[in-house]
């Protein structure tokens, strides 16, 4: 590639926009879960719980979906359980592992967090595409999270 057209590549425009977007996103949304003593990792471990078969999650998958270390994500956790918002549940079938388990408290968290929440991601992010881009764009950020972090389930998609 020709030196002086080097930063002219549009392949740093469309990554420059994702960090954009995700950063404009963030500012736009954080608001909402601040005003409900939540941090944006928090919402996060939350609603993935809450989308989970049985509201729970191994510990080490939770680690995986948040892209936490296994010590971040029992931090993680070890926060949600002295609010009340989740609990170990040990695994029966092997004693090394343990699950994270939405409890009320915290399905009612993300229920009172949720109407404002899905208003915002509506008016910044999803409400600015017809539905034909909107289904595109969810097909390419599939595809992009596939390549990119092939741990990650689609359990919450």
């Amino acid at each position: 590639m020709d030196p002086k057209h080097l930063f002219d590549d549009p392949r740093l425009t469309a990554i420059g926009l994702l960090y954009e977007a995700h950063d404009g996103l963030v500012a736009r949304l954080e608001p909402t879960w601040k005003r409900n003593g939540l941090s944006g990792l928090d919402l996060n471990a939350l609603l993935r719980l809450s989308r989970s078969p049985g509201r729970k999650l191994r510990m080490t998958d939770l680690a995986v979906q948040t892209k936490l270390s296994t010590s971040g994500v029992t931090r993680l956790v070890d926060r949600l359980e002295r609010n009340g918002f989740v609990r170990r549940e040990p695994d029966p079938t092997d004693r090394r592992s343990s699950y994270a388990v939405l409890t009320a408290a915290g399905a009612t968290r993300v229920a009172r967090v949720l109407p404002a929440y899905i208003e915002g991601v509506d008016r910044w992010f999803t409400g600015l595409f017809t539905p034909d881009q909107l289904d595109d764009l969810i097909e390419g950020l599939r595809t992009v999270r596939d390549a990119t972090n092939p741990e990650a389930t689609r359990i919450t998609d």
